[in-house]
């Protein structure tokens, strides 16, 4: 038996936060030593929604540049760019003609993003969970690292491979598709608003001050924090659900700082907030300082940066065209 393989990705929509960081890209840089690692940027999930044109490319490239500051290692994890493999549509299409409407509708993700976008809609939005699952199966996935609120995503991707794909075109004993499981990373999973604890961290947040930035300089880290919403009780404690503020900013203190939980909360307990927000601040600071200054020294040698994308995208494509060919033929297209 080989090693588990792990597919994962962010889209390269804006800078990548400290949800990103602690809720996923960290966990990966973990998985990458034990695991055989598929990440890649995202960049086809990105247009399913208006972007710019004039920073796709950059902010794909930026993305790709921040995964290798946090720690992936071009030796042990396959780093690529989605778009770069062209078996990511193919299948995604073959996908699409086998997946009922009625699926897609009833995805929370879509019924959330349509109300906010109202006509604007685009058929790429209600088509975003079957490109996920396109993602995934190319890979003969045996392991998906989400959050809950992609649970759906996945368990999606499980069922067109298992009912419609291997039910239909595969046999009992020798399935088409890898059917994948979910990795769900505990500690740090769920990294909330810094203006509103009871909501996720996110890019698409129009409150610069809600997120801080892998890229945030110091000054404007500290900045952030100190505006940070609280509340006006004395000392800090976890899962106290009056106080979804304070259990996150602690919860970012104990994985910043690397103390842990009970370490944090002891330390915490009878602290104000005037005197714990600038250990926060110090903590947050201390823990990007590495990430940013690998980040500069691989965006100023953008050659060796592309020569790592383009090593991951044939190794990639490798894999991604063989799962594609024995779909194709299970199918019944005439070969090439």
């Amino acid at each position: 038996m080989g090693r588990p393989r792990v597919l994962s990705g962010v889209q390269p929509t804006g800078a990548l936060h400290l949800g990103n960081w602690l809720g996923a890209i960290r966990n990966w840089v973990d998985l990458q030593h034990d695991n055989d690692t598929f990440f890649c940027v995202v960049d086809l999930h990105a247009v399913t929604v208006p972007h710019q044109p004039d920073r796709l490319a950059e902010d794909t490239l930026s993305t790709a540049a921040l995964y290798l500051a946090c720690g992936l290692d071009p030796a042990q994890s396959t780093v690529f760019v989605q778009s770069h493999v062209k078996a990511h549509s193919e299948l995604c299409w073959l996908l699409n003609c086998v997946t009922p409407l009625n699926w897609l509708e009833r995805m929370i993700q879509f019924k959330e993003k349509a109300v906010k976008q109202g006509d604007n809609v685009s058929v790429g939005l209600l088509d975003y969970p079957v490109l996920m699952a396109a993602d995934i199966l190319l890979y003969d996935a045996d392991l998906v690292p989400v959050g809950e609120d992609q649970k759906q995503h996945l368990e999606l991707a499980r069922d067109i491979a298992q009912q419609r794909i291997n039910a239909r075109f595969g046999s009992e004993d020798q399935p088409l598709l890898q059917v994948p499981k979910p990795l769900i990373m505990r500690e740090g999973a769920r990294v909330m608003s810094l203006t509103d604890g009871r909501n996720k961290m996110s890019k698409s947040d129009p409150n610069d001050n809600s997120r801080i930035t892998l890229l945030d300089p110091p000054a404007l880290i500290t900045k952030k924090i100190k505006r940070a919403k609280t509340d006006p009780q004395m000392g800090l404690e976890f899962s106290n659900p009056d106080r979804p503020e304070t259990d996150n900013l602690l919860g970012l203190y104990a994985l910043l700082s690397g103390k842990g939980r009970t370490a944090a909360a002891a330390e915490c307990a009878e602290m104000g907030w005037g005197t714990f927000k600038p250990l926060l601040a110090e903590a947050a600071v201390s823990a990007l300082e590495p990430i940013q200054s690998r980040y500069n020294e691989l965006m100023e040698d953008r050659a060796e940066l592309e020569n790592v994308l383009k090593q991951g995208r044939d190794r990639a494509e490798g894999v991604a065209t063989a799962t594609v060919d024995r779909v194709r033929k299970a199918m019944g297209f005439l070969a090439t």
